[in-house]
C-alpha cells in the first residue's frame, strides 16, 4: 500500500506540470523529447488510472491486451499484420517524467524495436504519420527496488485516443534518489515491451 500511496502523490504532482510544445524528434537517436507536456483536457491519464496500473489492475479506456494470451497467427494473418505495420508511421510527443538519461535509453530501444518490426518513426518535419504516442512515467524507489510505472496513450490523426498501453517495470535500485536510482535496464525493458505490445495491437487492428 505504501507504493500506491506514494504513486498517488507523485502523479498528482506530475499531472500539474505546465504545458510544453507538442513536438517529436527528427532522428532515431533522439526519438523522444524528455520535456513535459500536459495533454488536452479529457485525454489526460488520470491519477486513478495510473494507480490502477501500478497495482496491476485494469484501467479505463482503450487498452492493450496481453500479447502472450493471443493465439498464434496463421500465415495469412501474419502477412496481413506485417503489411499493416509497414503502413504505420509513429510520431512521439514529448514524454512526461523521465530524466534525459532515462529517456535516451528508452528512445534508443524504441527505435531499435521499431526498425526490427518495420515500423517507421516519423520526425517533427516528416510526413506519413498515422499515430501519435504520448507517454507518462514516474519512478518509485522503495526497499532497494526501483519501479517505473508507465502509460502510453495512442492517438489517431484526429486527436482521438484509440489505444492505451500501461505497465510497470521493477529492478534493483541503483545509488541516488528518483530517476538516478532507476537502472538503464529498466528503461530498456520498457522500450522493448512497449513496442512489442504496440506492434501486436497495430497488426490486429483494422
Amino acid at each position: 500500500m505504501g507504493i500506491v500511496r506514494s504513486l498517488h502523490v507523485r502523479l498528482a504532482s506530475l499531472l500539474m506540470l505546465s504545458a510544453g510544445a507538442l513536438a517529436a524528434c527528427t532522428s532515431s537517436q533522439d526519438v523522444l523529447e524528455p520535456s513535459a507536456i500536459t495533454p488536452p483536457p479529457g485525454n489526460v491519464a488520470s491519477t486513478a488510472e495510473l494507480d490502477a496500473a501500478a497495482a496491476g489492475q485494469p484501467v479505463s479506456g482503450p487498452q492493450t491486451s496481453s500479447v502472450a494470451a493471443q493465439p498464434l497467427p496463421t500465415a495469412s494473418a501474419a502477412a496481413t499484420g506485417t503489411a499493416r505495420l509497414a503502413s504505420v508511421g509513429i510520431q512521439f510527443a514529448p514524454i512526461v517524467g523521465p530524466s534525459v538519461e532515462a529517456a535516451t535509453t528508452l528512445s534508443n530501444r524504441l527505435a531499435l524495436q521499431a526498425r526490427e518490426r518495420g515500423i517507421r518513426i516519423i520526425g517533427r518535419s516528416g510526413t506519413g504519420t498515422t499515430h501519435m504516442l504520448r507517454g507518462y512515467f514516474t519512478p518509485l524507489i522503495e526497499d532497494k527496488q526501483a519501479t517505473v510505472v508507465y502509460v502510453w496513450d495512442v492517438y489517431d490523426l484526429s486527436g482521438n485516443r484509440v489505444h492505451r498501453i500501461s505497465g510497470q517495470e521493477t529492478a534493483a535500485a541503483g545509488s541516488g534518489d528518483g530517476w538516478a536510482a532507476v537502472p538503464a535496464s529498466a528503461m530498456d525493458a520498457i522500450g522493448a515491451a512497449t513496442m512489442q505490445q504496440l506492434a501486436a495491437w497495430l497488426s490486429s487492428s483494422g
